[in-house]
């Protein structure tokens, strides 16, 4: 039995991009699946459950953030959204409402084959680096042969970029990691630099780590250096101990 093909659904109302990029991802050796509305897009999601969305910001009947924001209610598929060129702003609100990558239009057809690549290999990455099965940091326990986080005993509903920002830095846990090294290691090396991408997934864990993520325990901030996971209770009591001192 000959295996089964990837699927990658693509999602825009123009019909001469759709055809284009269904062309060439099918050539590739993908299944392309096409919708040209928002209605559409959420039924093929739905019933056809692709590997892949490419997603057009603006469409009929249901706009490409409303579209994101539904699917992550029930699904943690990778999501490519495509937005305008300089427009900054839909890039940010995209990855905030759990777009994993983004596209800007025009693009030429190596990037969207290239980026659906990256996006594809980071979903489906099983590593266990360090020799770690499991850990617990306070209240929070990450089962790596799983992929499983759980906080007071509740699982996480994470995507897969969540997943591998926290877990690889659980496997380094108090140490100050620098943003390139985060872009390095969670998304590619071709993505050193976009620190946005970074920032924007630090936010969306911080809300579903933290009582309160402006004033976070869990993933604190070195300001002009990185990111850190530090144990809560542990910290706590050192600041505590410094201050009797």
């Amino acid at each position: 039995m000959p295996a089964k093909k990837t699927t990658i659904l693509i999602a825009d109302d123009d019909p001469q991009l759709l055809r284009l990029m269904a062309r060439n991802l099918e050539f590739e050796g993908y299944e392309a699946l096409t919708a040209a509305d928002g209605q559409q897009t959420l039924e093929l999601i739905e019933n056809r459950k692709p590997d892949l969305i490419l997603l057009d910001v603006m469409m009929p009947k249901l706009d490409g953030f409303s579209i994101c924001q539904r699917v992550r209610q029930f699904s943690t598929v990778p999501i490519i959204i495509i937005t305008a060129r300089g427009n900054d702003q839909d890039k940010i609100r995209g990855l905030d409402l759990g777009a994993d990558d983004y596209l800007t239009k025009p693009f030429n057809i190596e990037e969207l084959l290239a980026r659906s690549r990256a996006v594809l290999r980071r979903a489906s990455f099983i590593g266990n680096d360090q020799g770690m099965s499991s850990t617990t940091i306070g209240d929070l326990s990450i089962d790596f042969n799983q992929h499983k986080v759980m906080l007071n005993s509740k699982e996480l509903a994470l995507t897969p970029i969540e997943y591998r920002l926290l877990s690889y830095m659980a496997k380094n846990i108090g140490r100050v990691m620098t943003q390139d090294l985060l872009l390095k290691y969670v998304w590619g090396s071709e993505y050193i630099g976009e620190s946005h991408m970074l920032q924007v997934n630090i936010n969306r864990l911080r809300r579903k780590l933290e009582p309160d993520p402006t004033r976070p325990r869990y993933l604190r901030t070195k300001v002009g250096v990185g990111y850190m996971l530090v144990n809560p209770e542990q910290t706590e009591t050192t600041e505590q101990q410094v201050n009797q001192d």
